[in-house]
């Protein structure tokens, strides 16, 4: 008599006599034949451990909750943890790897992060706006290897990237694959890229000026076509675009929830970026999922293809901290990373003065920060301009209280803008303010010698009243003024065109060198100033 026989004479005894319930062993039956049918139909299960937006941020912690989070070493310690779970398993990143970097990363052009995700055995990645900050041909360098002049030769990546919506104006074809296949025992899984079109404003013109960002959506769907053209119906996408939820998967927002609403259902599961912030959601039967950004977070998600029809028919996704506690540093990465740390100590251990108290990008409900506004002020007083603005996107981390060094301050301005000093009048000084509001994301810039309130509520243009300077006089429509700016502003950064109307244009000195050159010549440790000059009505 085989198991299932004796089970079934079992349960029939224990029904007569009433002890279990006929539901219960309607369940039970019901479960037994899923295992039953399991044995001959088994689902092949897959994992996918996913990053975006980590900035070359291989030697930078952060906290979160008061905990430890972030580095290279822990990041790859969780990341070859979780490896382990599943034989199936690829290491995805979706865009901003590099860029906004830290010291150790960045003053060796980005090489280290590179060679840290080839250590821990990344399989594919995609480009984020990031990755055009020092023009086509590096970042193909950084990809596919070659020499610069100051680092020598470099070996390159050694997975591919994929973008399918970023196309070679002289060609008119992609300058990277739009997909790569990879296989689970035998099963074709497609992963395509694309990155926020959103990028040709973003990064300096020049970056860009080889190539055009094709439709998302479009590029994605005619990647699809493709893919099931070559028989693959597990379709995974890498979009460097906008994703967040509620921690429930509520609320889903952001660029890649509307493409997961509109592209092809052939898609099953879109990472997101760019936007440093959480998703975990399903949205039109697609998962969506970001994980955060700098490394202090890593998405895995586990996915169950049926052979047979080779799609996937189940999926779900955790959001996993990289806090310290509780793991141990991979050690070979830590020791890369300590040595890339050696490499660059003499510039970045250099003190540079000293901070009575902390200094920190937290912004208030106007969208002022105590560091902004810093950076604003010295700006300002080394161009001697009349005002000052400064976008957010441009400081990266806070700047502790205590001894300053050069590499603190290079972490914080990491981009190497220039200070740029020119002429607006009133009337566009007011202007660029509108444009703050302008945005998918509302963008409020710090600002210096400048007050104003806005309404959230008045109609587009018509939200900045009350613009006056830091003596309270009203700025005059046709009064002509000085005002500092990063070269990121001065072209038109993140949207804000206004700028590129300026006359009289001053280039000064790098951002960084320029806020170094500042606390070097203060007597007494620099203090954090007030959140008093932008109110919300």
């Amino acid at each position: 008599m085989n198991n299932i026989s004796k089970r079934n004479i079992i349960i029939g005894a224990l029904l007569a006599v009433g002890i279990i319930a006929p539901q219960v062993v309607s369940d039970a039956a019901e479960a037994q034949k899923n295992k039953e049918l399991d044995r001959f139909n088994q689902g092949i299960p897959v994992q996918l451990l996913g990053i975006n937006d980590f900035h070359g941020q291989i030697e930078t912690y952060r906290k979160v909750n008061g905990k430890q989070t972030g580095g290279a070493e822990y990041l790859a310690a969780y990341l070859k943890k979780h490896e382990k779970q599943n034989k199936n398993t690829f290491l995805v990143h979706a865009g901003d790897i590099v860029g906004g970097s830290s010291p150790a990363s960045a003053l060796l052009k980005d090489e280290p992060t590179i060679q840290v995700l080839n250590k821990i055995g990344f399989d594919i990645g995609t480009l984020g706006n990031h990755e055009f900050d020092e023009g086509i041909s590096e970042l193909k360098r950084l990809i596919d290897g070659g020499h610069h002049h100051l680092t020598g030769e470099f070996e390159g990546a050694d997975f591919p990237y994929v973008a399918a919506n970023v196309i070679d104006k002289a060609t008119g074809k992609p300058i990277l694959p739009r997909y790569v296949i990879k296989k689970a025992n035998g099963i074709p899984i497609g992963f395509i890229g694309v990155v926020t079109q959103e990028t040709k404003s973003i990064v300096h013109p020049s970056a860009v000026e080889e190539v055009e960002f094709m439709n998302e959506k479009e590029a994605i769907d005619e990647a699809v076509t493709d893919l099931k053209n070559r028989g693959v119906r597990s379709i995974i996408v890498l979009a460097h675009n906008r994703a967040a939820s509620h921690l429930d998967g509520t609320s889903p927002k952001g660029e890649a929830v509307e493409l997961a609403k509109t592209v092809n259902d052939e898609v099953d599961i879109i990472l997101g970026g760019h936007n440093h912030t959480y998703a975990n959601t399903l949205v039109d039967g697609k998962l969506v999922v970001q994980a955060y950004a700098y490394g202090t977070a890593f998405s895995d998600i586990d996915i169950v293809i049926d052979p047979n029809t080779k799609d996937i028919v189940k999926k779900s996704a955790r959001v996993i901290r990289t806090f310290h506690e509780g793991i141990n540093a991979d050690q070979e990465v830590k020791n890369m990373v300590d040595i890339y740390k050696a490499e660059i100590a003499p510039l970045v251990n250099r003190n540079i003065g000293t901070s009575a108290t902390p200094f920190t990008v937290k912004k208030d409900a106007s969208g002022e920060s105590a560091l902004g506004n810093f950076i604003a002020d010295v700006n300002r007083e080394t161009m001697a301009s009349n005002f000052a603005l400064m976008n957010p996107g441009g400081i990266r981390a806070d700047l502790d209280a205590g001894i300053i060094n050069w590499g603190e301050l290079h972490t914080m301005q990491p981009f190497g803008n220039r200070l740029v000093k020119m002429t607006l009048t009133g009337g566009q000084m007011k202007e660029v303010l509108e444009q703050q509001f302008s945005f998918t994301d509302q963008k409020v810039l710090h600002v210096s010698g400048l007050t104003y309130s806005f309404n959230r509520h008045a109609p587009a243009g018509n939200k900045i009243v009350n613009l006056t300077d830091s003596r309270g006089r009203e700025l005059v429509a046709d009064k002509e003024y000085t005002v500092t700016v990063t070269s990121f502003l001065a072209f038109g950064g993140d949207g804000f065109t206004v700028l590129t109307e300026g006359t009289d244009q001053v280039t000064g000195p790098p951002d960084i060198e320029a806020i170094a050159d500042y606390i070097q010549k203060q007597s007494e440790p620099i203090i954090a100033p007030a959140l008093d000059r932008i109110k919300v009505q």
